[in-house]
């Protein structure tokens, strides 16, 4: 049986920072990450795709808001604007990922899935928005922003600027796993769990409803590798390798480290919030329920032996 891996692309994958987000830049950099991609398989894996969508779910808001001001148009909730992320960045990365199988002449049938995800409507996460979307700002727009809107903004951990932040629940069911797992066990590729999942809800016995927030991509994508029985976790970000002392005199890359280690170094404040510190929780939470192993690194070195950081049990 071949091997089944999920790879997690971060929104920046699509929209890198500087950008201002047109198709021909998102579709670029899509293609971009589909040939890098295609390394996996060439190497017998199996494929689901999964991707974040914290910049284009932020802008997709602010246009929103923008036609509510001037057009008085309805309000758009988050979970329908996660939504229609997973749809439009579905189709690019579908289009893209065929450009590069044709090339190859490679045939396979790519299948995107609007994926909802459970979650409790009682989680903490509610009480305190962490999850950074849309663009950056300087501290004068966010506080105008804040003061115009009652929308959260918070200081980026890099020291890019100001971003709104929602809540960002735990994932705890995926729906349409097991078509997810069947569809790509067949040798098709799935795009799957885009943004982290629509937040739903059981509002009522057997009723489910949408509810403000964005999961946490990686940590959804863990459990959708989890529950799909994957063979191994990658997850994507802009650098080769996890750092620990992140840009300082002192950084240093790490190749591989277990479990422990990940957890003694999140425990330091090695992995700053919103930034690494989601990427390697999400590495643990898999590592732990499958025992198999975590890659995480950026796209140019998918497939390439000890490419990236390798997370183990032991």
């Amino acid at each position: 049986m071949s091997k089944l891996a999920v790879v997690a692309f971060g929104g920046n994958a699509l929209l890198r920072a500087g950008q201002k987000g047109t198709i021909d830049e998102q579709e670029g950099n899509a293609h971009t990450a589909s040939k890098n991609v295609f390394k996996l398989i060439t190497r017998g894996y199996n494929l689901v795709l999964t991707h974040g969508n914290g910049p284009q779910v932020g802008n997709i808001l602010l246009s929103n808001a923008a036609g509510n001001k001037q057009y008085g148009l309805p309000d758009m909730p988050l979970d329908v604007g996660v939504a229609y992320s997973q749809g439009f960045i579905g189709y690019i990365l579908e289009q893209q990922l065929r450009n590069v199988l044709m090339a190859e002449d490679l045939d396979r049938d790519i299948i995107s899935i609007i994926t909802q995800v459970l979650v409790n409507k009682d989680d903490e996460a509610f009480n305190n928005p962490t999850k950074p979307i849309g663009p950056y700002f300087t501290k004068e727009e966010a506080d105008a922003m804040a003061k115009e809107s009652g929308m959260i903004f918070k200081e980026d951990a890099a020291g890019r600027g100001w971003r709104k932040v929602v809540a960002s629940p735990t994932p705890l069911v995926i729906f349409n796993r097991m078509s997810i797992e069947k569809i790509a066990r067949e040798g098709n590729i799935v795009i799957a769990v885009g943004g982290g999942g629509v937040p739903c809800f059981y509002v009522a016995e057997n009723k489910l409803q949408g509810i403000d927030a964005v999961i946490d991509k990686d940590l959804a994508s863990a459990l959708l590798a989890q529950q799909i029985r994957a063979d191994k976790l990658f997850i994507l970000t802009d650098i080769p390798k996890v750092c620990l002392n992140f840009n300082t005199p002192q950084e240093k890359t790490i190749d591989r480290m277990n479990i422990a280690q990940a957890k003694q170094y999140l425990k330091d404040g090695q992995f700053p919030e919103g930034s690494m510190a989601p990427k390697i929780r999400a590495a643990i939470h898999f590592i732990e329920r499958s025992g198999k192993d975590t890659i995480i690194t950026d796209t140019t070195l998918l497939g390439v032996d000890d490419g990236g950081t390798r997370i183990t049990i032991v």
